[in-house]
């Protein structure tokens, strides 16, 4: 029973619960939150789904956890387009296409960086992530995109790519796939050898195929 009250709650759904409470609580910046167990317990949803939403949020440097002492509400003067892409989101139940439009570009843009740069191309990561494809290490589908903005150094577009990839619910929690291998080896070669072509071809065909699965029946609570 408790399962399913976990698995209904998706990511939007606890993040909007998470600045509601800290709207009517008037928690300013600075101000700490409850803990994980305090918050688990009033969303009725277990200390992991917590955790994972407050990590997210993290990433958006909408919070900041501090060692010992719990976590708290950042400065949002800081992440004034993020705080702005995340109320666009909220408020837009429509607005699927744009975000995944707007994600592709991100992904497209650090892809195009990284085949221009030689320096970007060199980096060890990319031969890294071959090995673990090749010995079927279970490489996960969001390590090579994510890998591929951190790269560009472009930590903004690293926060507002997952926000739109947690928004779209592309299933990129999941591990590649043998259909899959082929496309994402020409993706990583075409990086490492400066092959913009090669390489774009290869995303657009394995962005196809992992969002065509969005059609099948997912999981909501992978999404957090």
């Amino acid at each position: 029973m408790g399962n399913e009250k976990v698995n209904s709650k998706m990511y939007l759904e606890i993040v909007g619960e998470l600045r509601q409470l800290i709207k009517s609580e008037e928690i300013t910046t600075g101000g700490k939150l409850p803990s994980e167990r305090e918050l688990a317990e009033r969303m009725q949803v277990g200390r992991s789904t917590i955790r994972e939403a407050l990590r997210s949020l993290e990433l958006l440097g909408l919070i900041e956890t501090r060692r010992g002492e719990g976590t708290f509400l950042a400065d949002f003067q800081n992440n004034q387009f993020v705080e702005v892409v995340a109320e666009f989101i909220m408020q837009q139940p429509t607005s699927t296409v744009d975000v995944q439009q707007t994600r592709e570009m991100h992904e497209i843009a650090a892809l195009e960086l990284i085949c221009e740069n030689e320096a970007l191309r060199l980096l060890p990561v990319w031969e890294s992530l071959r090995y673990r494809l090749k010995q079927g290490e279970g490489l996960l589908r969001e390590d090579i995109i994510r890998e591929m903005i951190v790269a560009t150094g472009n930590r903004l577009s690293l926060k507002i790519w997952y926000l739109l990839k947690q928004y779209s619910r592309v299933p990129f929690f999941e591990v590649v796939t043998e259909v899959e291998k082929t496309l994402v080896n020409d993706l990583l070669s075409g990086m490492l050898t400066g092959d913009n072509s090669k390489a774009r071809q290869a995303y657009s065909s394995w962005i196809a195929l992992i969002e065509g699965e969005r059609g099948e029946e997912i999981d909501d609570s992978r999404y957090i």
